[in-house]
């Protein structure tokens, strides 16, 4: 009963979601000198799994709050992930990378926020309403999960736009294990 719960709500909240994200997301990737990744909580630990995948998939990509992450620049991404886009420290990252010139997105639930109105782009993952109370999945799981599978998606787009082989993505995993 509840894999289904989880699975419909995924679902129907992915079907909400803007079928050219895929496409703007990629071309935003591209189009980066190098990427930044950040957000809190289990939003981090999602964009930990996407750049996880990036690097697979031979992009630069760095998670924000490494010890080895280097200064963003003029001509790098930053990839924010908030279903509230009001988290304070990310609005701090968003904010000194404007400054240094660093185009900024936001993966959150919500089409207006503070880190929105700073972003070059936001995309808004399924819609407001669709993040009601949901018994059995609480405190943000439905944003997380639904931005899990939506990355996921992003990247098995990349994958098969670019016809990366598994073998070469193999390739570039960690072998220190």
């Amino acid at each position: 009963m509840h894999k289904q719960l989880v699975v419909d709500k995924i679902s129907g909240i992915l079907g909400a979601t803007d079928d050219t994200y895929e496409d703007k997301l990629t071309q935003m990737l591209d189009s980066a000198s190098r990427i930044f990744i950040s957000g809190a909580g289990r939003s981090k630990l999602v964009g930990n799994f996407f750049a996880m995948r990036l690097m697979h998939g031979g992009y630069d990509v760095s998670v924000v709050g490494e010890i080895v992450t280097p200064s963003i620049k003029k001509g790098d991404l930053l990839i924010i992930i908030s279903g509230s886009g009001e988290t304070e420290q990310l609005i701090a990252y968003t904010k000194k990378a404007k400054q240094i010139g660093a185009k900024i997105v936001l993966i959150s639930a919500k089409s207006d926020s503070s880190i929105g109105d700073l972003a070059d782009t936001v995309l808004q993952i399924g819609k407001a309403e669709q993040y009601a109370k949901v018994k059995g999945m609480p405190m943000g799981t439905v944003f997380e999960l639904s931005t899990l599978f939506f990355l996921e998606a992003t990247i098995s787009h990349i994958i098969h736009e670019k016809g990366i082989e598994e073998e070469v993505m193999r390739s570039r995993h960690a072998n220190l294990e």
